[in-house]
């Protein structure tokens, strides 16, 4: 599956919606979210059931500052509607499939106690 670009008017749709999302935020001037790239392709095409979006953080301001990204790349990994995973700097390929797996092994519902017990 082709990355898809996420902007303000299909993020919540996109990210809403039950199973795995990953999220690349980058920006074409940077030379690692480049690097990158490739590798975030590559991987899209070996978990057709995942959804790798894009949010190109100069077109897209707005995603950046409701995400506080402050250092690009970063890989946000969400599940079932749920910020499971923020992180900023390009991974090598074995460590983007490894936090898939773990994304993928993730007990959502212990996440969803976990979250419901942090909240005030």
């Amino acid at each position: 599956m082709a990355t898809v670009e996420l902007t303000t008017a299909n993020f919540d749709e996109v990210t809403g919606k039950d199973g795995i999302v990953l999220v690349d935020f980058w920006a074409d001037w940077c030379g690692p979210c480049k690097r990158f790239a490739p590798i975030y392709e590559r991987s899209s095409g070996k978990h057709p059931d995942i959804v790798f979006g894009k949010v190109d953080t100069e077109a897209q301001q707005e995603l950046g500052a409701k995400f506080d990204i402050r250092s690009i790349p970063t890989i946000m990994a969400i599940r079932d509607g749920v910020i499971v995973f923020a992180q900023p700097g390009a991974l090598p390929e074995s460590a983007l499939e490894n936090l898939i797996e773990q994304v993928e092994a993730l007990d959502m519902d212990d996440v969803r106690k976990q979250l419901a017990g942090h909240k005030h």
